[in-house]
């Protein structure tokens, strides 16, 4: 199974000189905990990554508000992708090595073209449940959450 044929298409953004207000905002009404961050040059082109974490931490830190704000001075600017062509299984092993649940997806040029999450995985995981023939179990799902929330090292001897 490709990820195109699981990931989400109808894929919002924001501008690094965004504000985090917008940002929210714009999570809040697409019910997204995470956007890709444009480089505004009309091509989809993705420079970062923003979660709703990064805008709670980024306002409780600095003291503003989040009209105040910038994304580009709260967003991931590594970030990982995959393209459309891609096995569901090349997705969900970036995921687990980055430890990220979300994941954005490119076209052939590097173009944003959707975006495909844990919970996407999970939900096909679930679907699959009864068939012989799998392209993703519920154990790989369990196992991939696991790599993804576990401490790094450092947090352990804290």
């Amino acid at each position: 199974m490709r990820v195109q044929e699981l990931m989400t298409t109808q894929v919002k953004s924001c501008a690094p000189e965004d504000s985090l207000e917008r940002a929210a905002q714009l999570m809040w009404e697409n019910d997204c905990g995470a956007l890709p961050v444009g480089d505004g040059a009309g091509a989809n082109r993705i420079i970062g990554m923003i979660t709703d974490r990064d805008i709670t931490m980024s306002a409780l830190f600095q003291h503003k508000t989040l009209g105040d704000l910038r994304v580009k001075d709260a967003m991931a600017k590594s970030v990982e992708t995959c393209h459309s062509s891609d096995s569901v299984a090349q997705a969900e092993k970036i995921m687990r090595e980055a430890r990220i649940r979300r994941l954005p997806v490119l076209d052939g040029s590097g173009s944003l073209v959707g975006m495909i999450s844990l919970a996407d995985l999970a939900r096909e995981a679930y679907r699959e449940r009864m068939r012989e023939h799998k392209n993703i179990t519920e154990t790989e799902i369990g196992s991939t959450l696991a790599a993804i929330v576990k401490p790094p090292k450092e947090a352990l001897f804290a």
